[in-house]
């Protein structure tokens, strides 16, 4: 042949995927529902029915989306529906526990369940809660006086003063060591410890604030660890070329920059002891009465409280310890709300 002709195939490529219409998780979402309720009809139990309902709906989007849409988009589908499926699974319970302590605290609360403890002058006297949420909040407070600063400081090593040395080390790995510690084996240190201090049978408040802070102070380090971390380095360097101190640094530059992440972590570590029973029932004891003293005598807290209104059984005891449930969730969305606003007032401007 003189002469060679090549021959091109044009392949025509559509500027624009086909895709399924807007409403294709919706009306999914309507057929898994439905094929849901047909199953409750037929006599299966709801979860087994809700379950099914939602494979149905993870099954189905992705195959539509496969015939249609191609497997690039029908993967995307499928991961951002087991995503969601999820974050139901999560959520579900937490919204289960909320609307159950809700629905049987709320209706116990009142100005005498709030005002009255369980020490009475006559037998006809009512009874309240007053005497735990005081021990509550003072046990908490002593340790959060304990672990904060330490936590912080400790924090405060780890990332400016002690990066890569030997001491860091193993103060990292102690840490780590105890954030896993059980609460009651620090319960059992803080009874020890004040035994051999003050003699057999010692019960306070602050021997609950010790044990309480050995479990806060890892969250805090942590928490606070991390946050350091997140400071850029060209804060620290503009302060040393303008002649500051590094501890000046510190305080004035990298603290109030982090200011925002240490409180959260401040804030998870009182809500992780807030509700711990054990420790406090080996070294802060229970009583009727309202102890302000945290230094002497034994201290009632809301989960010692609940624990022992559980073991009664009886009616009354329930519905006590059904609003000191209550009492105590919101005393810990009220420490998130604070140290949310308190982070956003003292966190440096943008």
């Amino acid at each position: 042949m003189s002469a060679v002709q090549e021959v091109t195939e044009r392949v025509h490529v559509p500027l624009v995927q086909p895709r399924l219409p807007r409403q294709a998780p919706a009306i999914m979402g309507v057929v898994a529902v439905a094929f849901g309720a047909l199953l409750m009809v037929l006599g299966m139990g709801m979860i087994s029915a809700v379950l099914l309902g939602a494979l149905v709906y993870l099954l189905a989007l992705p195959l539509w989306s496969m015939a249609v849409e191609g497997r690039r988009a029908a993967t995307d589908r499928m991961m951002t529906g087991l995503i969601w499926a999820a974050f139901g699974i999560a959520v579900v319970p937490l919204v289960s526990l909320i609307w159950r302590v809700v629905s049987k605290g709320v209706g116990r609360i009142d100005g005498t369940f709030l005002s009255y403890s369980f020490f009475k002058t006559d037998i006809n006297a009512p009874v309240g809660v007053y005497h735990a949420i005081i021990g509550t909040l003072l046990i908490t407070l002593g340790a959060a006086i304990i672990s904060v600063p330490v936590g912080v400081m400790a924090a405060v090593y780890l990332v400016e003063y002690g990066k890569g040395n030997k001491l860091a080390k193993a103060i990292t790995f102690l840490v780590d060591v105890m954030t896993g510690i059980p609460s009651i084996v620090a319960g059992l240190f803080a009874f020890a410890l004040f035994t051999l201090i003050f003699g057999p049978a010692y019960v306070s408040g602050i021997g609950g604030s010790v044990a309480l802070s050995l479990l806060m102070i890892p969250i805090v380090v942590r928490a606070t660890e991390e946050m350091l971390m997140l400071v850029p380095d060209d804060l620290r360097e503009a302060s040393y070329a303008l002649g500051t101190p590094k501890w000046k640094t510190i305080v004035r530059i990298v603290l109030p920059t982090a200011l925002g992440g240490i409180l959260t972590g401040v804030t998870l570590a009182i809500s992780r002891v807030i509700g711990e029973t054990a420790p406090l029932l080996l070294i802060a004891g229970a009583t009727d009465r309202t102890n302000m003293n945290l230094f002497d005598g034994a201290m009632t807290t809301l989960p010692v409280l609940i624990y022992g209104q559980n073991l009664r059984g009886d009616a009354p005891a329930e519905a006590i310890a059904w609003g000191a449930a209550f009492i105590l969730i919101v005393i810990v969305m009220v420490l998130n709300l604070a140290a949310r606003i308190i982070g956003k007032i003292f966190a440096p401007k943008k």
